[in-house]
Order: structure tokens, then C-alpha cells, then sequence
């Protein structure tokens, strides 16, 4: 079933923490379905929009979007970690504002054919760019028993990683596996009774763990958020919402590493004026969440984290 409906998590949150300039040039990294960059371009006069996404189908929809808004926009399709080059190319080497939503949209897992979803049965991919050569399918049938082990628990944080790993490694030896919802019952089937009858889908840390390694994610926001974050205008900022903890982890970590100056305190033999400053400013000290209206409305949000750090100099 194809969709191309999509609620973008923390939106207004998001767009507020832009602080955009009508004039200003603006990055969404992550495009989806164009819920961010609808509300940037809105806002823009004689500034523009690039947007980046490697989902052929999420680009088509959004050129229709956007354009009905203005045409001071581009779409380019490419993964953010190549965001240096991308900027280069549009002669946009300094922006005022970037902003990456890390969520998969709600159409990539509402089309069962793209095989990101354990609640229905579709051929084992999950990639976000069709042109990957690797599919969660191949990881399922040839990552060996330690491999698999490696990725689900240090990807999908899984307690069962290596139960789970040599019951796929047994099912595969008589023959493919297909199939997500093959994949679900071989899941159910390595976990104990007592923790299938606990909250939450039991194959739910897997498919993350799998569409994190087919995507190779993790590498990819670290590399491209590190461009983002050199890429700053003074006053410009990046806004990142992440999803779970080993997102969240690498945005915080790279916002420290800018924003904060280690065994920079204050002495008596220093002025004011002559202790540095780090050219960076983490602008919310405490992780911005979604509302419980908005978690009502969308379960999605519910994990959902949003940092915002700007350039001060």
C-alpha cells in the first residue's frame, strides 16, 4: 500500500529553532515528505531551500509540494553525509540554518513493499536509497553468526542478540528467508515466553538494528552532522531530531565537542576578556520532547529528541 501522508514530529519546536531569516539560505537534510521544509520555505523571500533525500519517491511528491509554495527551493538527491560536496556544488558554502530529522517517514512504513515494517509482509530491504546494493535480506542470509550478534546488540541494543542470531543462522541453512514476517516468527521464536508477553513489538529492536546497517546510518548522520555544524553563518544553527539513544548520543556528543571547552574555568589570574570562548553555543541545556497532546496525536513522537546548537563567532 503506497501513502504519502507523513506528520513530522516537533515541527513547530523544530522551525522555531531555526530562527529563520527570510533571506537566509536553509538545509533540510532529511526531506521525507516535505513537513519541515513546507513551513521553512513559507517563511522565505529572497532567501532558498536545499533539500536532500535519496527516497526517489519522497522527492517526487515534495517537488509538487513545494512547489505550489514558491520556487525558491532545490532538491537534490544524494545522502546528507555528502553534505560539504552538495553545498560546494550549490555554491552555498556558508548557511544560516539546517535542519536533520532522523525519523523514517510514516510512508516508508506504511508501503509495505520497502520492508521497514514488522507488522506486515513484504520482502526483506529496508533501504532508504533503492539503489543500495544491500538489503537487510542479504545481511539475514550471509552476515555470519557473529556479525549479526555484533550488529543486533550494539544497533538494536537487543538483550537477546545472540539467540536471536543463531536461530537465524538455523533457519537459513534450510532455506532463505524472505520475508519480514519470517523474519518476525524466527525473532519470537529465539526470545523467552516471558518477554513476549512484555509491551512493545519483540522484533521491533531488529528491524533497527538491520535498516541501521543496511543504511549504514550511524556513520553517515556523524559525517554529515560534523559538515552541518562547520557549515554555519555566525547565528546560524543546526536543529537535529533524533529517535533513539544511539542517535541522540552522537548529536550530543558532537554539539560538546563544539560548544563546550574542556578545563576552560575562571582564575584569578585571568580576565574575563581573556578566557576563550567556544565559537559554538549549545542553545537548549535541556533536551526539547514532544507534548502529550502531540504524543497522543502522533505515537510516533513519543521518542523523539530535538538539539539545537548555533555558531556564536
Amino acid at each position: 500500500m503506497k501513502s504519502d501522508f507523513h506528520e513530522s514530529v516537533l515541527k513547530k519546536e523544530a522551525i522555531e529553532g531555526l530562527n529563520i531569516k527570510e533571506n537566509g539560505i536553509y538545509v533540510d537534510a532529511t526531506l521525507g515528505r516535505a513537513g519541515h521544509s513546507k513551513e521553512i520555505l513559507s517563511r522565505l523571500t529572497s532567501g532558498r531551500l536545499i533539500c536532500i533525500d535519496q527516497d526517489d519517491e519522497a522527492i517526487e511528491y515534495s517537488i509538487t509540494v513545494l512547489g505550489n509554495i514558491s520556487n525558491h527551493f532545490k532538491i537534490v538527491r544524494n545522502n546528507f553525509r555528502n553534505l560539504e560536496l552538495i553545498l560546494n556544488l550549490e555554491d552555498a558554502k556558508k548557511i544560516d540554518g539546517i535542519l536533520f530529522d532522523l525519523g523514517v517517514s510514516s510512508p516508508q512504513f506504511d508501503e509495505d513493499y520497502r520492508g521497514f515494517s514488522y507488522r506486515s509482509d513484504a520482502p526483506l530491504d529496508m533501504r532508504m536509497d533503492r539503489n543500495n546494493p544491500l538489503t537487510a535480506k542479504y545481511i539475514v542470509n550471509n552476515y555470519s553468526l557473529n556479525e549479526l550478534n555484533n550488529i543486533f546488540r550494539n544497533y538494536g541494543e537487543e538483550k537477546y542478540s545472540y539467540s536471536i542470531a543463531k536461530n537465524i543462522c538455523k533457519h537459513r541453512e534450510k532455506k532463505e528467508i524472505e520475508t519480514t514476517l519470517e523474519l518476525v516468527e524466527i525473532i519470537k521464536e529465539a526470545k523467552p515466553k516471558s518477554e513476549l508477553k512484555k509491551k512493545g513489538h519483540p522484533a521491533k529492536q531488529i528491524f533497527q538494528a538491520l535498516r541501521i546497517e543496511v543504511n549504514d546510518e550511524l556513520n553517515a548522520l556523524e559525517e554529515g552532522l560534523d559538515a552541518a555544524i562547520r557549515s554555519l553563518k555566525v547565528g546560524g544553527r543546526v536543529v537535529v531530531i533524533t529517535f533513539h539513544s544511539l542517535e541522540d548520543k552522537i548529536v550530543k556528543n558532537l554539539f560538546k565537542k563544539y560548544a563546550v571547552i574542556e578545563g576552560n574555568r575562571h582564575n584569578d589570574y585571568l580576565k574575563v576578556s581573556e578566557i576563550e570562548t567556544p565559537d559554538y553555543e549549545i542553545i537548549n541545556k535541556k533536551v526539547i520532547v514532544a507534548s502529550e497532546e502531540e504524543i497522543e496525536q502522533n505515537r510516533r513522537s513519543k521518542s523523539a529528541k530535538l538539539r539545537i546548537l548555533e555558531r556564536k563567532k
